[in-house]
């Protein structure tokens, strides 16, 4: 089976010659130790042809727009901010912390109460035809070389966060609710254009999502979730089948999200990521869902990635591919980016192990 074979036969809960694998951020990026790492110990080719992954990405091309329209929101710190290059097209400054690959979030709109100033703010060109004039061709050469290909079309909590603030946000939900109604309106309108153009593009996976638990549990109330998001995640969802019905959308947040899942199945999920194994247990969702959802993500990089040995992490892969690959619906990933401390024999361990044990049938 070629790559995309292999994922999309997965994907739609038929057997596989193994198990479909790569690295969570090959679709988004490394933490810049582990791209080193993988640089240094991969060349001359990249980590993807390295291990064989059988998913690549595309994405959005650049904008026109000049940060500089951000100028007046960023305060005081506009000059450092702009000169840092580290404003996206969003205007937030994703300001480097002091370790590895952590960033400080400033939110241009943070304190503003002002509504109607609110509005004023600068929206980004995202859904401008322009920024996807060479999808196709993009999807067109990665399926040709027999990869599968996933495209992200970004979030509508965390994105309205990142520009409102979290707390101001939070406090929306409750205070000011036509606020919030504004901003998840606006993000998602983005999302939801995206999604579009990636799916008329031919791009087999549609990642969506928000991280909208912790490990305890969801950050609001479950109501309050049906009431914001569900609607404008469902929304996205149609507009990726009606445009190519072919396509599955990956829905990704972190932490303990069981209570959500019949609502995401319900709008039309096709896969839920990461499957976060320290606050959900991967093989009893199997059991629950796994005749309508299928799972990418499931290995632990809070403890077997970074602190295990190679033969802890042979372990753990064998038993995700025994307790959920079982009649398909896996693509078998670690549950999030690789930190610094995960070292190379466990990445190489990762991969020997999915490439060896047979998926079970059934």
């Amino acid at each position: 089976m070629t790559s995309r074979e292999r994922v999309l036969a997965a994907l739609a809960h038929r057997p596989t010659d193994r198990v479909p694998r790569l690295l969570y951020e090959e679709a988004i990026g490394y933490t810049p130790p582990i791209e080193r790492l993988l640089g240094e110990k991969c060349a001359p080719r990249t980590p993807c042809a390295y291990f064989d992954m059988d998913i690549t990405s595309v994405g959005v091309a650049p904008t026109v727009l000049p940060r500089s329209r951000f100028a007046e929101w960023l305060g005081g710190s506009a000059a450092k901010a702009l000169a840092s290059g580290q404003v996206d097209e969003w205007g937030v400054w994703w300001r480097a912390g002091a370790s590895h690959h952590f960033a400080h979030v400033e939110s241009p709109l943070r304190g503003i109460q002002d509504f109607e100033r609110l509005k004023e703010y600068p929206w980004p060109d995202v859904d401008h035809d322009y920024r996807f004039l060479d999808a196709r061709r993009q999807v067109e050469e990665h399926h040709a070389r027999g990869l599968a290909v996933a495209a992200s079309v970004g979030s509508v909590f965390e994105q309205s966060w990142y520009i409102r603030g979290f707390e101001d946000m939070l406090t929306d939900l409750l205070a000011a609710p036509e606020v919030a109604h504004y901003f998840f309106e606006r993000t998602a309108a983005f999302q939801k254009v995206v999604a579009e153009q990636f799916a008329r593009a031919g791009a087999d996976i549609i990642i969506a999502g928000d991280d909208v638990a912790g490990q305890s549990g969801l950050l609001m109330n479950i109501e309050t979730w049906r009431e914001f998001l569900k609607p404008r995640l469902a929304a996205t969802v149609r507009a990726v089948k009606a445009a190519n019905p072919r396509a599955f959308v990956f829905y990704h947040s972190d932490g303990n999200v069981e209570p959500l899942i019949p609502d995401l199945i319900e709008i039309g999920i096709d896969i839920l990521n990461p499957v976060q194994p320290e606050c959900m247990d991967p093989a009893a969702i199997k059991r629950r869902y796994g005749k309508q959802l299928s799972f990418w993500g499931t290995v632990s990089v809070q403890k077997t990635m970074p602190f295990g040995t190679p033969e802890d992490v042979r372990r753990e892969v064998r038993a995700r591919i025994r307790d959920v690959a079982r009649g398909g619906g896996l693509i078998l990933a670690p549950a999030h980016v690789l930190n610094p401390e995960v070292p190379w024999e466990n990445i190489v361990a990762f991969f020997e192990a999915a490439d060896t044990t047979p998926v079970p049938e059934g």
